[in-house]
């Protein structure tokens, strides 16, 4: 690879949106550093929480998921208790985390997840 062929693709990349189409957020993610637990059919994994919404998070971790995979995360409590959030994966990047939207939600947990990022977000 020449010179310039490595200019011409490090452009090409940087032009490159890979949320667009149905992927895109329908709600505001709030920056967080909240460190959660997350499971498959495979285990459960520690991860970290780099931001969310009432609707859905993106969690950091080298775990292996395919988008459209059913994942439990754990939000943590003040008490060491843990609330289950069911999430669908909606992207993921791998070795680095994925996109979770949540489903399933009840009017209790939608509320606790208004509050939770309220209480949380990095501004």
């Amino acid at each position: 690879m020449t010179k310039a062929d490595g200019k011409n693709q490090k452009k090409e990349m940087s032009t490159i949106d890979r949320r667009t189409g149905a992927e895109r957020r329908r709600s505001e993610r709030s920056k967080v550093t909240i460190d959660v637990e997350w499971e498959t059919s495979s285990g459960r994994r520690a991860g970290t929480l780099s931001d969310i919404s009432e609707l859905g998070c993106f969690v950091l971790s080298d775990g292996d998921v395919e988008d459209g995979e059913s994942v439990k995360i754990f939000l943590p409590l003040s008490d060491g208790m843990k609330v289950e959030f069911a999430a669908r994966v909606t992207n993921h990047v791998f070795e680095i985390g994925f996109a979770g939207s949540f489903v399933d939600t009840t009017s209790a947990q939608k509320e606790f997840l208004t509050n939770f990022v309220e209480l949380h977000k990095v501004d």
